[in-house]
């Protein structure tokens, strides 16, 4: 797990794949505090009709928080290499040179490293949105927390061996 101290930046970073929703909500907070003036929201795709992004946007406005400080970013994404492909072009379009990467906890490790690997010339920190079934101390107590855990090692793998 990588959870760095919040950065000064240029934009905050979310990645999609978050069903809970705790992922926009801590980058939205981030952006309340006055880390950086906006969000970028990725997602996979479309989920019911509605891009992943948009429900994202539209559960933190639920929560509180203004529409204009989300971009939705509107990527058809298969993994998180693809993702974070597309949202690094995106960045360079936006002319970002710093920006924080909000992921749920036990996604960060594997996300930093592929943002390093795709966008060595881009500088973030990395900070972790809590996951209620995955924490580092007793992810093995609950069913939830053994299936992230055999996932992400699985996909952190996977990336290893470039498949």
């Amino acid at each position: 797990m990588v959870d760095q101290s919040p950065c000064k930046a240029d934009i905050i970073v979310v990645l999609g794949g978050d069903l809970r929703g705790t992922r926009v909500l801590k980058a939205a907070d981030l952006c309340w505090q006055g880390y950086a003036p906006r969000v970028l929201v990725s997602g996979a795709g479309d989920l019911y009709g509605t891009h992943e992004s948009d429900l994202a946007i539209r559960w933190a406005m639920a929560h509180g928080y203004r529409e204009d400080l989300f971009i939705p970013f509107r990527f058809p994404a298969q993994s998180t290499r693809d993702e974070e492909q597309a949202v690094a072009r995106e960045l360079r379009k936006l002319q970002v040179k710093r920006f924080i990467l909000v992921t749920s906890s036990f996604h960060t490790r594997r996300a930093s490293l592929i943002f390093h690997q795709v966008a060595p010339d881009l500088a973030f920190c990395t900070v972790a949105s809590p996951d209620s079934y995955f924490t580092p101390d007793s992810w093995w107590k609950n069913r939830e927390g053994e299936k992230t855990f055999l996932f992400e090692w699985t996909k952190t793998l996977s990336n290893w061996l470039r498949l």
